[in-house]
């Protein structure tokens, strides 16, 4: 089992490269240090629709800084989709290994159990331009991998995913998220709780 350590201090292990259909070629690969600037970039070019789906503090260059300086000292475990060769940063896949309060709670209403060790959080943002292009789901199966590899096997949405948001909604369903419940924001707006159990299926030819 990969530690955040381990992989801060060897990111390449993680690293694969993906084609979109329609653009350059991507990396996904661990968040470093050394992307501060391009990172700012990314989180400033975000849209104020994309940005009320997101889940950051803040969209400027010293929000990036707190992200780059939170590497493998927190429960966090932060991905990035790079262009080739611009090395653009044009998404930001988060993982938490530890669980709220309220997320607990609200799982066992549903009758379920979450536990840190079995359970992750994941948000993803991408940027406006790459959104609706089917990258996200090039991205799923590598996301699964980087979790296994972390001893994990269920994901729960970070901060679930709001219900005013189809697209989304429609994603984690094509890649095998199922809906759990729902919740109200503090907003007053609705919000759903989706989960991907990526424990393996029984063999149906065994006994």
């Amino acid at each position: 089992m990969l530690t955040l350590t381990e992989i801060a201090e060897n990111p390449l292990r993680l690293a694969r490269r993906l084609k979109a259909h329609d653009g350059p070629e991507l990396v996904f690969r661990p968040l470093t240090k050394a992307d501060t600037g391009h990172l700012a970039g990314f989180l400033g070019a975000l849209s104020s629709a994309s940005r009320r789906f997101s889940t950051f503090d803040g969209y400027d260059r010293a929000a990036a800084q707190e992200l780059c300086d939170a590497i493998a000292r927190y429960d966090k475990l932060r991905l990035v989709l790079e262009e080739v060769p611009s090395n653009r940063i044009v998404g930001l896949l988060e993982l938490s290994l530890a669980l709220t309060p309220a997320d607990i709670a609200r799982y066992r209403v549903a009758g379920i159990r979450l536990a840190e060790t079995t359970d992750c959080r994941f948000g993803p943002t991408l940027a406006d331009d790459y959104q609706g292009r089917g990258v996200g789901t090039l991205v799923c199966p590598l996301v699964a991998e980087v979790v296994r590899l972390l001893g994990r096997t269920r994901i729960i949405l970070w901060g679930g995913v709001r219900a005013d948001n189809p697209r989304a909604i429609r994603y984690y369903e094509k890649n095998g998220f199922r809906p759990v419940g729902s919740f109200t924001e503090a907003d007053g707006s609705l919000s759903l709780d989706m989960m991907l159990d990526l424990s393996p299926l029984p063999d149906p030819s065994g006994p």
